[in-house]
């Protein structure tokens, strides 16, 4: 039985609009209608094969005055929520086609989705990576099943090698798109959200150039209940989105960074389809800075164990960042996308977000060069309850009286209030301490 409403007059009025041609070459983009059944389809399609992620109550609620649902797509098997699209894409693919087998070249996300369920789905598949990848990705990736060939120094190299073996041996060359049977796959989250939550008020997604998943689950929400605000969030430095959305059209010349810490946050606007969708659909569309994001990704850390990417936690950011005042004693879902970090990036994030969250602070004064001396020091840090992480002494170099000693503390406090009563504390001692701004 057809489903037809208000809203799927909105999606066809939307992408109405879009232009028939496109410099894809791998899938043809479909510009037909994405209807609710679509997505209801693709939920049936694809039950078995993707985690039916929990959506759950998040102790960051009194935090920030709201009721939090925190959606965890992280927990799909490849730690991203790009396997919902990915596997009915793949699925959807004609018999001969998924024999000859599929090639894609890029260390992202959708690679790595990719890799794993067309391995899944005994399709040939084969990734073609630069040599600057990590080797952890390329691990990971021949471990999901994928033939992983390393080729040139740069993404374009690889995109380049990788349609030449498609047109030479009659594999289909995929790179994400927004197509009506990928969009379909993502905005199954809306319909998961939708179920798990009832009254919901707003729903917040990452956003960014690769808007899919907002524009999937968008079209699914909004045709369930178009009084749920719908919220996409994206980073300040790559605001691809908002610029696209205020061109009409995307912005195909975006400089976008190649650092894995933003990951597809600052991809190029990929396609007409999303664009107009979420410019139909979507309530707002807000930006949030790396400051922001950092302490998201620690605050998903503490308090729900949750290690994620920027992707993921950036949703939370706009939070963080106090963008979205009108959610104050509203329920909100927060789609948390994606968890796939690296070890070292990670490490570097931790330690710049608790430096930014006001508890590690530095300070450095001078005292005579006795025992004494630092023996008190250490007893009013003790008295403060600061964590002292690192102390180190300079003798050489100090301009000061003969027979001092400068010496620099790292210290972990609690929050900005323990950190400002320390100081003080420190300052009533040592008058002439120098702190060092963060």
């Amino acid at each position: 039985m057809k489903i037809v409403s208000r809203n799927e007059e909105l999606l066809r009025d939307a992408l109405s609009r879009i232009p028939q041609s496109s410099s894809r070459t791998s899938l043809s983009s479909s510009n037909k209608l994405i209807r609710f059944e679509d997505i209801s389809a693709a939920a049936f399609k694809i039950q078995c094969g993707v985690q039916k992620t929990p959506c759950m109550y998040s102790r960051l609620s009194k935090q920030y005055g709201m009721d939090i649902y925190l959606k965890k797509e992280f927990l799909q098997y490849t730690g991203s929520v790009k396997e919902r699209g990915v596997l009915y894409l793949l699925t959807s693919l004609p018999q001969d086609q998924q024999r000859k087998g599929v090639i894609v070249a890029s260390d992202s996300n959708f690679s790595m989705a990719v890799a794993y369920h067309a391995s899944e789905l005994r399709i040939p598949v084969f990734v073609i990576m630069s040599t600057s990848t990590s080797p952890a990705r390329v691990k990971m990736c021949r471990e999901y099943g994928a033939m992983v060939i390393s080729y040139g120094t740069t993404a374009k190299d690889s995109q380049t090698h990788a349609r030449r073996l498609a047109q030479e041996n009659a594999y289909l060359y995929l790179e994400e798109e927004d197509s009506a049977v990928y969009l379909s796959g993502l905005g199954t989250v809306g319909l998961e959200v939708y179920e798990q939550v009832p009254k919901l008020d707003a729903v917040i997604f990452p956003a960014g150039g690769h808007c899919g998943l907002l524009a999937g689950s968008a079209a699914a929400l909004k045709h369930l209940n178009p009084r749920i605000s719908v919220i996409g969030v994206e980073s300040e430095s790559f605001p691809v989105l908002q610029q696209s959305l205020k061109a009409g059209h995307p912005i195909e010349d975006q400089a976008c960074s190649n650092h894995h810490f933003y990951g597809d946050v600052s991809g190029l606007c990929f396609g007409s389809n999303s664009l107009q969708l979420t410019g139909k659909l979507v309530d707002k569309v807000v930006a949030v800075r790396e400051e922001d994001i950092l302490i998201s990704m620690l605050r998903l850390l503490e308090y729900e164990r949750a290690t994620v990417d920027a992707e993921g936690a950036i949703g939370l950011a706009a939070l963080v960042a106090g963008k979205l005042p009108e959610l104050k004693g509203k329920r909100v879902a927060i789609v948390i996308c994606s968890g796939n970090l690296e070890l070292h990036l990670l490490q570097q994030c931790i330690a710049r977000a608790v430096t930014l969250d006001n508890r590690v602070c530095r300070f450095s004064l001078v005292l005579s060069d006795s025992p004494g001396d630092i023996s008190k020091l250490l007893e009013i840090l003790a008295r403060e309850e600061a964590r002292v992480l690192d102390i180190k002494q300079e003798h050489t170099f100090v301009t000061s009286e003969l027979f001092t000693v400068e010496v620099t503390c790292t210290v972990e406090t609690r929050d900005k209030i323990h950190t400002a009563q320390l100081r003080n504390a420190l300052l009533e001692r040592y008058p002439t301490a120098a702190w060092t701004e963060r």
